[in-house]
């Protein structure tokens, strides 16, 4: 936003009268009146008291762009029934997985705050960090389509500081007012509690319909970031705008990030569906496993930082949460790493427990007026009361800080700790016969103090207009997706849409999404039995407060999947197919190489026990056919299997572990007879006699070539993660 824009938006702001009409000539911003609605539910909302209330999208502001406020009883009534529903599991992110480690800064950051943690290269910070997915339960599966919580608890010299985000910089709404609304939606429907875990139902669809801000974050959701491969492999963002504070009172905006050292890679999404049953706890298990093996998680702390006097020179707002700041706009900064080392000693105690609160904060960060933040500001508290039973959760041990606390809250069920004297409040001189005071005259900048902040704005309900444009990013984030990204986001629209039994909410969200990119909605809509896609008519929807109005944008590589990555194999997991008269040479050669290479490898047969070598010896085997599928690893290798290959691939497991393996676009390697049964399966194709023409990522052995001879080539492909260029996967019986 221009400074002229922020100009008049204040002259805008002052000139709203004591209803909180528009001024003459302005547009209003809040929500139009809706169709008439039927009979069944023609009755106001109101609060559990009777309460009637004229306006369910908006929380009580300090003006437009202004801080939430407290008096703000609707709110805290609604959030807090919501936050009471489950008891005592998460209402969200129920399903999670923690470690211990540490955090330690690359350079002194205090010219930008004075949080110590961040002062201090060299020192290590103790962290615990919880990642989680949203929508499920306790008992659902890792891998469904989901945002994923990513929150770390910073166990610094000056306090608890809790960074509590996602894996996607963006939310689907832009008020916390409307948080419990979008998790009953997408939460299994009441009436007969299904479908667990996922979001291919009518009420979630109904719900994000009818709310345009929420359409740039479908398209995360969609696409391939929603299925991460590994929880090792995902980003992380912060989603919020910040503040930064330097010990002498400079405010610079921030947004945070973690970017993985292992690059960010996704599943396929039949391999997801098909882990949901095959492994459940895939990702937590690859979590621990990967810890338990010495090969430590990695993430560095990235930041982008705008001055204070920058807020307003784009054309999006930062305080609004579905909205992020492109890194060619403002590049990330990396600032520290993470390094998860140590997991937990006991589940219930630790990751169950923890209690995370983006209100943590130490001296040097601060919040900004983001009305999702405000709002769970409030939520964060009041679910850990009912949750963890009461004011004194942070004396469970996972909760407590590191460093020295003194105050006079006392008592309440389950208190741990035993203060003694008869003090318990302050000003006093019967502590230790000197007053102690708790009112900043400790010293300049000692503890933490707020940003000042000049507030003379109108109390109203209203959405700031600067928040309006719903689509420019939804865009930008479509055109900077490759093409095979934008293929598998069409498809998970479709698959989603398809599941709904009315016609009428997938003709909503074709018609959204004609406002993000015509081609789109066109691929989205045709085979969903429905009209073509309209975007006049996704204006008369109740979320459309004026009409749209997208800016031009331009691609962001960042956005896109397909080019991260450090190009290493390390702690990837490779499936060696073997039976009777197998090369024992060939396989020694190509684990050997894995293992130097950082990647591990397993044993797949018919049977538990061993196989016979062609030199006579045998082979121990790890896992079978039918226990240990292909969704479990990242890559195939079939050695030279001797007289009995054609044996192996009569069998049906086996075929379609293979073809399942190349369907997901995993890389496959063979060597000697092993190529032979890849030819017949139709994965390599004939180009002249006795010369086939393998398909992206599938690395075969010349005849008489040695497996350690190009056991190079199949780590490159390892390397590239998944091979999506692949032809005619639609006709893969797998």
């Amino acid at each position: 936003m221009t400074s002229t824009a922020h100009q008049q938006l204040a002259q805008d702001q002052a000139d709203f009268t004591a209803e909180g009409a528009p001024p003459p000539g302005k547009v209003a911003t809040t929500a139009p009146v809706l169709p008439a609605p039927t009979q069944a539910h023609a009755e106001a909302l109101t609060t559990n008291q009777g309460l009637a209330f004229p306006d369910n999208h908006n929380a009580l502001k300090a003006g437009a762009r202004g801080p939430t406020l407290l008096e703000d009883f609707i709110l805290r009534e609604k959030i807090t029934h919501f936050d009471h529903e489950r008891i005592p599991e998460r209402a969200v992110h129920a399903r999670g997985a923690g470690a211990h480690g540490f955090f330690e800064v690359y350079e002194d950051m205090s010219t930008l705050t004075k949080a110590g943690f961040l002062c201090n290269p060299g020192e290590q910070t103790p962290v615990f960090a919880r990642f989680s997915t949203v929508a499920g339960s306790r008992g659902s599966a890792d891998t469904a389509r989901d945002v994923r919580g990513f929150a770390v608890k910073f166990y610094t010299a000056e306090g608890n500081y809790d960074l509590v985000g996602n894996n996607v910089p963006v939310f689907f709404i832009q008020d916390a007012i409307k948080f419990p609304d979008l998790i009953h939606a997408v939460k299994p429907e009441p009436h007969n509690e299904i479908p667990q875990a996922a979001s291919a139902h009518d009420t979630f669809w109904d719900f994000v319909t009818l709310m345009p801000e929420s359409t740039h974050m479908l398209m995360w959701v969609m696409s391939d970031r929603a299925i991460p491969r590994s929880l090792r492999m995902m980003e992380g963002f912060g989603v919020h705008t910040f503040k930064w504070v330097n010990a002498a009172g400079l405010v610079s905006f921030v947004k945070f990030h973690w970017k993985p050292t292992l690059g960010v890679h996704a599943l396929a999404w039949d391999e997801a569906q098909k882990l949901a049953g095959k492994d459940a706890d895939f990702h937590r298990r690859d979590l621990w496993e990967a810890i338990a093996a010495g090969h430590f998680p990695e993430w560095e702390l990235g930041v982008q930082v705008v001055p204070e006097e920058d807020e307003f020179r784009f054309s999006f707002d930062l305080l609004d949460p579905t909205k992020l700041l492109p890194e060619e706009l403002v590049p990330v900064r990396r600032i520290g790493r993470m390094v998860l080392n140590r997991n937990p000693d006991n589940y219930f105690a630790e990751t169950e427990q923890v209690a995370f609160h983006p209100g943590h904060l130490v001296p040097g960060i601060d919040f900004s007026n983001d009305p999702l933040l405000q709002g769970r500001l409030f939520s964060y508290t009041d679910t850990q009361l009912s949750r963890l039973g009461g004011a004194n959760f942070h004396e469970l041990p996972i909760n407590q800080p590191k460093c020295p606390i003194h105050n006079f809250q006392r008592d309440g069920i389950h208190r741990q700790q035993v203060t003694s004297g008869r003090v318990a409040y302050e000003p006093s001189t019967l502590a230790a016969g000197v007053e102690v005071r708790a009112d900043g005259r400790q010293g300049p900048g000692k503890g933490f103090t707020s940003v000042p902040e000049m507030l003379d704005s109108p109390k109203i309900r209203q959405r700031s207009p600067s928040f309006d444009d719903h689509f420019s990013q939804a865009r930008m984030f479509w055109i900077s997706q490759s093409p095979v990204e934008q293929d598998h986001l069409v498809a998970a629209f479709q698959f989603e849409l398809s599941k709904l039994g009315t016609p009428a909410i997938r003709q909503r969200m074709v018609d959204n999404l004609a406002h993000v990119d015509a081609e789109l909605a066109t691929r989205v809509a045709a085979p969903l039995g429905i009209g073509a896609p309209d975007a006049q008519a996704a204006t008369q929807w109740p979320g459309f407060r004026q009409a749209p109005h997208p800016v031009d944008v331009v691609p962001s590589p960042a956005l896109s999947m397909a080019p991260t990555g450090p190009g290493s194999v390390a702690t990837r997991q490779v499936a060696i197919l073997v039976c009777n008269g197998v090369d024992a040479t060939a396989v020694a050669a190509v684990q050997q190489a894995l293992s130097e290479a950082g990647a591990s490898s397993k044993i797949i047969a018919a049977a538990l026990g061993k196989v016979e070598v062609a030199d006579g010896g045998y082979l121990a085997v790890d896992c079978t056919l039918v226990t240990t599928p292909s969704v479990v690893f990242d890559a195939v290798y079939l050695p030279c299997l001797g007289v009995h290959a054609a044996a192996l691939m009569a069998d049906g497991d086996a075929v379609h572990f293979v073809l399942e393996a190349y369907k997901h676009c995993k890389p496959i390697a063979a060597s000697g007879s092993g190529a032979g049964l890849l030819a017949s399966l139709g994965i390599t194709m004939p180009t002249e006699p006795g010369v086939t023409q393998p398909q992206p990522g599938v690395v075969l052995a010349p005849a008489g070539e040695l497996p350690a001879t190009f056991a190079p080539d199949f780590l490159q492909a390892i390397a590239q993660h998944r091979h999506w260029d692949r032809n005619g996967l639609s006709t893969v019986p797998a």
